[in-house]
Parts: C-alpha cells; sequence; structure tokens
C-alpha cells in the first residue's frame, strides 16, 4: 500500500483516507457509503449513510430510520476533493459499485455483484435488477465468494424449469412445495423467475417488506401472502412457500403438512452442502458472480491492480498475478449474510457436482 491510495484497510472497515469516509463499514463510523443492503456490508450505528437511490426502500425496510442520501447511478457528487459515483452490481435491488476519482486516479470498490461470463444471453442478468456495469478503473476492488473454477451457473432458464418441474409435481401429489432462500434477494429471484400458473404462492413474513420494497421500485414480484395469514390449509396442497433457511425443522412449517423442502443457494453446486441442508432437493442459484463472470468481471474493469476480498483470496490472488496482474487482499468481515454455507468442503478442488 502506498500513501496515495484511495481505499485502504481499517479496524473499522474499507477506508478512503482522502475523502475520510469508509465503505461498507463493519464498526460505527461517522461516514458510510454502503454498497447494497446486505446485513455484512450495511451496519446499523453509522452517522451518515450514502448509498445509491435504488436501494433507498430495501434500506430503509432493514435499517429503520437512518440519516440517508442517495444519488442516482452515474450521478457523481465531489467530497473533499474525491469524486464518488455509484454504478450497478446486479447483486441485489439497490447494489452498486463505487467508483472513486482523486489525483488522476480511479478506484473502483464492487462490493458484491453477479455478472455471467463471456458471452453469455443477456437473459442471464439478474431480472430483478440494474444489470453490472463494467467501470473501467486502476484499481479494482473484488469479491471472490465463488471465487474457484468449479463455480459455473447453469443456464437460467434451465434453472427455473427445474424448479417448476419440482413445484409441478407436488403440486399433483397434493404436496406444499417449501423452498427456501435468503429473505432479501434470493427470495425475490425465486418469486420472479417461477412459472406463476402452477399454483399459489406465499412467504414467511421476514420475506414480504423486501417483496414490497421490490414491487416500490417497478420489479414485477407477484403478490405473496404471508403464509402465516391463511386460513385455509388446502391451498397449502399445491402451492410454492418462499422462506428463510432458518425455518428448517421448526414449527413454522408444520402448518404445511405433507410437504416438500428445497434450498436455492450458489453452494448446492457441493454434494456436501445439500447433505448438512438435509433437503429433499438443491437448486444451484446465487447473486454473486461464478468464476467466469468474476473473470469477466476484472478484465473489463481494464484494471492493472485488484484487491480481493471476501471468499477464496488466495486463489483469485494467485490467478490474477499468473494474468500478469498486481494482486493482493483485504482481510475484511463480509460474508455471513447470504449464501453464506462452510466452503472448506470446496478447497482443493472439493466435491463438486
Amino acid at each position: 500500500m502506498s500513501d496515495d491510495d484511495l481505499v485502504v484497510q481499517r479496524r473499522e472497515g474499507l477506508y478512503c483516507p482522502q475523502g475520510d469516509f469508509f465503505i461498507d463499514a463493519w464498526r460505527p463510523v461517522e461516514r458510510a457509503v454502503i454498497t447494497h443492503a446486505h446485513a455484512d456490508h450495511s451496519r446499523r450505528g453509522h452517522g451518515h449513510y450514502l448509498a445509491a437511490a435504488a436501494a433507498e426502500g430495501v434500506l430503509r425496510a432493514r435499517l429503520g430510520e437512518i440519516d440517508l442520501q442517495t444519488l442516482p447511478y452515474g450521478e457523481a457528487i465531489l467530497h473533499q476533493g474525491v469524486r464518488v459515483s455509484f454504478h450497478p452490481a446486479g447483486h441485489v435491488l439497490g447494489s452498486a459499485q463505487v467508483r472513486l476519482e482523486h489525483a488522476g486516479k480511479v478506484w473502483v470498490a464492487s462490493g458484491d455483484y453477479y455478472l455471467a461470463g463471456d458471452h453469455a444471453d443477456p437473459r442471464e442478468d439478474n431480472a430483478t435488477c440494474a444489470p453490472f456495469e463494467p467501470v473501467r478503473c486502476h484499481c479494482f476492488i473484488t469479491e471472490s465468494t465463488f471465487g474457484l473454477p468449479i463455480y459455473r451457473w447453469q443456464p437460467q432458464a434451465e434453472l427455473f424449469a427445474s424448479i417448476d418441474a419440482w413445484w409441478r409435481g407436488n403440486a399433483e401429489a397434493g404436496r406444499a412445495s417449501l423452498l427456501m432462500g435468503y429473505s432479501f434477494g434470493k427470495a425475490q429471484r425465486i418469486l420472479a423467475g417461477v412459472d406463476r400458473t402452477i399454483g399459489p404462492i406465499f412467504v414467511h413474513g421476514a420475506v414480504e417488506p423486501l417483496n414490497r420494497a421490490y414491487r416500490a421500485a417497478g420489479v414485477d414480484i407477484p403478490e405473496t401472502p404471508i403464509a402465516t395469514e391463511v386460513s385455509d390449509r388446502t391451498l397449502f396442497r399445491r402451492a410454492l412457500i418462499v422462506a428463510p433457511p432458518s425455518v428448517r425443522g421448526s414449527t413454522w412449517t408444520r402448518r404445511f403438512g405433507d410437504y416438500s423442502d428445497a434450498f436455492a443457494s450458489g453452494w448446492m453446486q457441493l454434494r456436501g452442502a445439500r447433505r448438512r441442508r438435509s433437503v429433499d432437493r438443491g437448486f444451484v442459484l446465487s447473486d454473486h458472480a461464478d468464476w467466469p463472470g468474476l473473470q469477466r468481471a476484472i478484465r473489463e474493469t481494464g484494471a492493472a491492480r485488484v484487491i480481493v476480498t471476501h471468499g477464496y483470496e488466495a486463489v483469485m490472488v494467485r490467478w490474477l498475478t499468473e494474468q500478469g496482474l498486481e494482486a493482493s487482499a483485504f482481510e475484511t468481515e463480509y460474508g455471513d449474510s447470504d449464501d453464506d454455507e462452510p466452503k472448506a468442503e470446496a478447497d482443493g478442488g472439493g466435491d463438486a457436482s
């Protein structure tokens, strides 16, 4: 690190010394720039928040009353000589990369992002938020949640066809379909992608406030009654119920009678992860870039220097160095709120399917 680096690591989080603000700080700070509203990147207790305008609804739904300033994507402000702007990350509603410009240097902190690999059909973008926008820069700060070659997502049309087939089969057998995925981001991807003609759709109470924020932002999310408010339990026999993973094995599920359960996550690509979840089905659905997507994103920035955060940092740094780039890693506290699953079995090749 040098004195003119635009982002450095501090105990509170990633810090821009020239602008005297933090990006996705994990401890309370006076000024926090937020990439997106997942709990590991946007925490309570900061004095002032700055985020992309598209994130306002979900941030307020999750954090309550905060001192929040927003900017539309692409619009910049100048703060203490640092030009700051937000650019779509394709991860969840309102997710953004933070572009910093100072003294002729441009850095981009990506937070979490979703981008398909080279030559991908535009339909592979996350349909529930603005698609990832490559931003040219000198230094790119990238995640590495799925930074191993084994992680390669299947086409979304195939994925949702398999979810629909599972739900349809259960409905024909008079059995409820409980599909678990994270309340913010994953649940909305599921709801936007399934065939709504198969049967009724209900959600857990933790999912619906986020659904409302998505609908308010113009995202096509179906109306989703809360499961606990359904009086006619015979409706569950053909229903899809979308809920967070915490409901697994809880008394909350008893209302459904006979049901089949499944979990949607990028980690479901690993057989061992499916076994640990003890679910009937695992669907490989992630809001993070896979290995080809990470490679594409890094290349399209044109950055000569890359700093890797949460995930498979050592693997990514080694690969980047082999490509002739200047590479290092930041030690962060990200990665504990979505797609959270022990990754040990994937290290060194793992148990991929």
